[in-house]
Parts: C-alpha cells; sequence; structure tokens
C-alpha cells in the first residue's frame, strides 16, 4: 500500500478526524464546564480521565453511525497513529508539573501537549489543516501560559471551541475532496 492510498483510507475512515475532534472538544468543554462551576479538580480529572476515552468513544460513534472504524491490516498508518496516541499519555508529567508549579498553567500545558501530538496527524491523514489546528493550539497555550490567561478555565473553553471548529473544517475538507473523486 503506497503512502497516498495509506492517508486516503485513513481520512475516509475517521472522516478527516471530524469525529474524533467532536469527541475531543466536547470533552474539552466539560471539563471547562466542571472546572468553572464547580473545581479546577473537577475539570483536571475530567480531561485527563476523559482522554484515555477519546479513541474508544470516537470509534464507537463511528459504529454506531454504521461506518467502519478501524483501518485495514494492509495499511501501515495503524501502527503510527498508536504511536501517535501514546503521545500525550507519556507527556501528562509535563502537564502535571507545571499545573503543580501554577495551577492556572494546567490547561495551557494541556494545549501544547495535544497540539504537538497533532503535528504528525500532517502526515497520518495526509492533511495540512492539522498543522494549522497544532499551530493554533501550541500559539494559544504558549500565550495564556506567559501573557494573557483570565481565568483558571479559559484554556479549556478555548479548546474545545477550536477542536468543535476544526472538527468541521476537517470535515468539510474530507468531503470537498470526496465530491472530486466522485466517491
Amino acid at each position: 500500500m503506497q503512502v497516498e492510498e495509506a492517508q486516503r483510507e485513513v481520512r475516509t475512515v475517521f472522516l478527516g478526524g471530524f469525529i474524533g475532534q467532536l469527541v475531543s472538544g466536547a470533552l474539552w468543554i466539560l471539563s471547562a464546564v466542571l472546572s468553572t462551576w464547580s473545581s479546577p479538580r473537577q475539570g483536571i480529572l475530567t480531561l485527563v480521565l476523559g482522554g484515555a476515552l477519546i479513541f474508544p468513544v470516537t470509534t464507537l460513534v463511528l459504529k454506531l453511525m454504521g461506518r467502519r472504524a478501524s483501518l485495514s491490516q494492509e495499511n501501515p498508518m495503524g501502527l503510527l497513529a498508536t504511536q501517535i496516541a501514546f503521545t500525550v499519555p507519556l507527556n501528562l508529567p509535563v502537564v502535571a508539573g507545571a499545573a503543580l508549579y501554577r495551577l492556572e498553567w494546567f490547561y495551557p500545558a494541556c494545549m501544547i501537549v495535544v497540539g504537538t501530538h497533532y503535528l504528525p496527524f500532517i502526515h497520518l491523514y495526509g492533511m495540512k489543516l492539522f498543522g494549522v489546528l497544532a499551530a493554533v493550539l501550541i500559539s494559544g497555550g504558549m500565550a495564556m501560559a506567559l501573557a494573557w490567561n483570565p481565568f483558571f478555565a479559559a484554556g479549556g473553553w478555548l479548546t474545545g471551541a477550536v477542536l468543535l471548529v476544526f472538527a468541521f473544517a476537517l470535515r468539510a475538507s474530507v468531503r470537498s475532496e470526496l465530491a472530486r473523486q466522485g466517491a
């Protein structure tokens, strides 16, 4: 299987990341809601523990939609996707260190970790739009950590909104590609 064919299958099976971004965006919004109206601890636990459920929930939603939810055995991108999946939990100690130093750095640190995690998605999906998403999250996290963070959950709200917007942008990109191909 050639790289372009493997990337096309990733885009097709996962709808350009649409469902995953919706699930992620909803999780970040829920975390921000809990941080804002319950406690930062509740928001933190929701994001950290809920993050482990993003892929299983994405898979479930795809199956409920009557779609295939996994790549073919021949697709080498499955191994890359698995490796990418481990980048976020392996970086949580960095987030914890930042948050222990300054609690309001929790969301900005998560934004940077998640943003960098999207960089290999450019190759995985063959979509440069993931580079834009990564840049928005990384630069937003840096700005909030260093210059502007109006309240604890601001980064959670911002990231949730960004992920939801990009979900629809990614879906539109894949729909446009499929329309060009007559699929």
